[in-house]
């Protein structure tokens, strides 16, 4: 590893851990928001300074899709401007800053993979909110890495896997079959995050599961790997409405480096199934 001490801020997130465990070479530096507040600038100023790491990785984001419709300033103030502070400082120390985004910056309209220079079009307050902090860690620090990503989940956190395994109890469930995406295994990302930082290629990239798959596909193949046979019911997005729209299409593709892209969708879902812990 290029990078000797790493800073991770979000550190207590799915994603976060993820990266811990993969920097674990590292002198790693882990900040979650009781540490750090990335949305005050002299803290963080003060904090980066003193600490004088190697890069900064960016796994802080607000996150509630739903709440962020009806709490934009709280969606904004961690989406860009909070990444705006980072890119500043990292870039007054001459160091990398890794950012990490969404598929949600899309507007889900095409029927073939997003690639790095498709042109975005949120239609959520948090896709515009993530569309915002890209740009800001663009315009103030060059040497970044924005990487886009989707549908994350790990074996800790709060995630779609978790939550649908813990309704396995019940006859049926009910999934959405008309959205599309790339299920991203954090700890698959965090990896491919690691090859990344080898090649010091600054720009954006597509890091997600490879290949693309519907809530319900995606279910189905949790449940066989788990060996559960609750029916599991197709549906609509109109069936269950969020106060947030949703990409219908939001698959992910690279036109980078193919060493870079992350497994299979399939088979970050076999890894979850054989660390998770939890009970069907």
């Amino acid at each position: 590893m290029k990078y000797h001490k790493v800073v991770i801020t979000g550190a207590q997130g799915q994603l976060g851990q993820a990266l811990q465990v993969q920097f674990a070479k590292c002198e790693v530096i882990s900040w979650d928001i009781q540490d750090l507040d990335i949305c005050q600038f002299e803290q963080v100023r003060k904090a980066i300074h003193h600490i004088q790491p190697d890069i900064v990785v960016n796994a802080a984001a607000y996150t509630q899709v739903d709440q962020a419709e009806t709490h934009q300033e709280a969606a904004y103030r961690s989406n860009a401007l909070g990444p705006k502070n980072l890119a500043l400082t990292t870039q007054e120390i001459g160091i990398p800053l890794v950012h990490f985004s969404t598929d949600y910056v899309f507007d889900g309209q095409q029927s073939r993979p997003y690639h790095e220079f498709d042109e975005p079009n949120p239609l959520s307050v948090y896709g515009r909110s993530k569309l915002a902090g890209e740009r800001e860690v663009q315009k103030w620090n060059p040497r970044h890495f924005i990487v886009r990503t989707a549908w994350l989940y790990h074996v800790v956190g709060k995630n779609f896997p978790q939550t649908i395994l813990k309704l396995a109890n019940q006859k049926q469930v009910r999934v959405v079959n008309d959205q599309f995406g790339s299920p991203t295994y954090c700890p698959h990302l965090a990896q491919a995050i690691s090859h990344l930082l080898e090649t010091d290629v600054f720009g954006t990239y597509h890091l997600a599961g490879s290949g693309g798959t519907s809530w319900y596909d995606f279910t189905k193949a949790l449940y066989q790997a788990r060996g559960v046979q609750t029916e599991i019911l197709p549906i609509s997005t109109t069936d269950y409405p969020l106060p947030a729209p949703r990409p219908a299409y939001g698959v992910l593709t690279s036109l980078h480096d193919p060493s870079l892209q992350l497994p299979p969708w399939e088979e970050g879902v076999r890894d979850f199934s054989t660390h998770w812990k939890g009970t069907n």
